[in-house]
């Protein structure tokens, strides 16, 4: 290792509890009873940690706000989950894959195939159809399952909004074509509060991923570009250089590469992009990967690195860091964790780093690294009591300091949610 670096396994973690229960000690060392009958508060030597309170499936948050629904209905709480001051019937609400709270009040959410945007606090919602780069409708392909729509608007990150000059910019990819049905995968934007969404990016017609007796010239993407991907890990903008960076995924399949890098500039006065391939390579590399984070102008990402290798040759995994102009280059990147599992998901604050294991390739139940002081020095938990699960979509701190997270089952499967806060004194 790089680092000095420790870990608690399993075994470990839940022997500490047991011991400390029976030593009469709990409340100091694992479970605090949470105010107003909310989820019961565990914590490491690091963070504490907890679920979400019972009710509506509490999918996004933003500072003192957050977004919910159940099966029949959509929130919003104006108390981090709380109460939910807001709600409103929705009978799709089980399909939601993407909801985000904008800075202006605006929510922004989506099921599988329709895009939806409220900005009255949920009393009244309106759908919302994307407007291709010609300024025409781009509508979802009428799947022949319709219970196999593709997730046209499902991220697998959690941060997707940035202050640009003044107004805040929306910006993310679909991670799709894994369930719901096959999908083509574009980056969209908005910079007007969600009132317009745009496509900002069209990858191109993937053969593995289309419906089956489906003819070529009928493949879903953009006919126009060779680019082919099976979805996109995340896209993050890093204000030094004025840019957006996107990685994608998966693995050659017989059709070319699908995990690459892409480097994005937006002209404002244009409404314009303009996009270059950055990276183009195979599963086993550091460039697949994901948890794009930028601190200080440098440019920092976790790799979940799988796929074929030889015997002889290591997965080329683990959390990195370089000068967004030498990505193309490994002998110039500094590995801060040389990550044993696959870890696809991250986000740093306050020099706080957060990665969580993909759990079918770990040998944790639910696995988190972290880093109290921006990758110095790492340690790794197994917070086991959820089970086999994967974190993903992670997001800032709300108000109340805690860090919000997915947790999937297998690996995109919604499951429960994860709320993590860090110790004061164990982060710099």
């Amino acid at each position: 290792m790089m680092n000095p670096q420790s870990s608690l396994n399993r075994r470990q973690f839940v022997g500490t509890l047991a011991a400390a229960a029976a030593a009469g000690r709990l409340a100091n060392a694992g479970v605090l009873a949470v105010p107003d009958a909310g989820p019961e508060i565990r914590e490491t030597e690091h963070f504490w940690y907890r679920g979400a309170p019972e009710g509506p499936y509490l999918d996004s948050q933003r500072d003192h706000k957050a977004f919910g629904f159940d099966d029949a209905r959509i929130y919003l709480s104006e108390d981090n989950g709380r109460t939910w001051a807001h709600d409103a019937a929705f009978p799709d609400a089980a399909n939601i894959t993407f909801s985000c709270l904008l800075e202006n009040g605006n929510i922004l959410f989506a099921t599988r195939e329709r895009l939806f945007l409220s900005t009255d606090d949920l009393e009244t919602h309106r759908e919302l159809v994307v407007k291709d780069r010609d300024g025409g409708d781009y509508r979802p392909h009428a799947a022949r399952d319709p219970d196999q729509p593709g997730w046209y608007f499902h991220p697998l990150d959690g941060v997707h909004t940035w202050e640009i000059d003044g107004r805040e910019m929306l910006v993310w990819g679909n991670y799709c074509n894994v369930l719901g049905g096959p999908v083509p995968v574009n980056i969209y934007y908005s910079t007007d509060g969600g009132e317009t969404v745009k496509l900002a990016y069209s990858f191109g017609r993937n053969p593995h991923f289309q419906e089956e007796g489906t003819s070529p010239e009928s493949f879903l993407g953009n006919p126009d570009n060779p680019v082919i991907c099976r979805h996109v890990h995340g896209v993050t903008y890093n204000p030094a250089d004025r840019a957006f960076y996107a990685c994608t995924g998966d693995i050659d399949r017989g059709h070319g590469n699908e995990c690459h890098w892409l480097r994005g500039v937006y002209d404002a006065p244009a409404d314009r992009w303009d996009w270059t391939v950055l990276v183009s390579v195979d599963a086993n590399s550091r460039y697949k990967s994901g948890g794009i984070n930028f601190v200080d102008g440098q440019l920092y990402w976790a790799a979940d690195a799988n796929g074929p290798k030889r015997p002889d040759e290591a997965y080329d995994r683990g959390i990195f860091r370089c000068d967004p102009a030498d990505l193309a280059d490994p002998s110039k990147h500094t590995r801060l964790f040389d990550a044993e599992f696959e870890m696809g998901n991250m986000i740093i604050q306050d020099g706080v780093i957060l990665a969580g294991h993909c759990a079918p390739a770990s040998t944790f139940k639910t696995g988190i690294a972290f880093s109290p002081d921006l990758g110095r020095t790492w340690v790794e938990y197994d917070l086991a009591e959820f089970g086999p699960r994967s974190p993903a979509r992670f997001q800032p701190k709300n108000s109340d300091g805690w860090f919000r997270m997915d947790l999937r089952k297998g690996w995109i499967e919604r499951a429960e949610v994860l709320f993590i806060k860090p110790k004061p004194g164990k982060a710099s």
